[in-house]
């Protein structure tokens, strides 16, 4: 079950929409081999607004993930795509329905 969660809330600089979405599509693969991350969301919430919603079982996957390769090119990245640095919320799931 999932517990914890992130809530990445993500501005493209004018111009740099197409590269966030290229961005956030190939993060997918980085995702997938962090076995703590039970779900990962690339999402577009408007024109030039997008988001990352992911959860984890506890605290140790969550650092772990926060700690990885899609969080670490995030930063690589955030000057050259976003207009401001990624708003990052460590929330708390209450409720979860999830396959299997």
């Amino acid at each position: 079950m999932v517990k914890l969660a992130l809530y990445v809330r993500l501005e493209a600089k004018p111009g740099k929409e197409q590269d966030v979405e290229a961005f956030l599509l190939g993060g997918l693969p980085l995702v997938e081999e962090e076995p703590a991350t039970t779900a990962w969301f690339g999402m577009k919430l408007g024109p030039s607004t997008y988001a990352i919603f992911d959860a984890f079982p506890d605290e140790a996957g969550r650092e772990a993930h926060l700690n990885g390769k899609v969080a670490a090119a995030l930063m690589a990245k955030a000057g050259e795509l976003f207009a401001s640095p990624p708003s990052i919320h460590k929330i708390d799931v209450l409720a979860a329905k999830l396959p299997g």
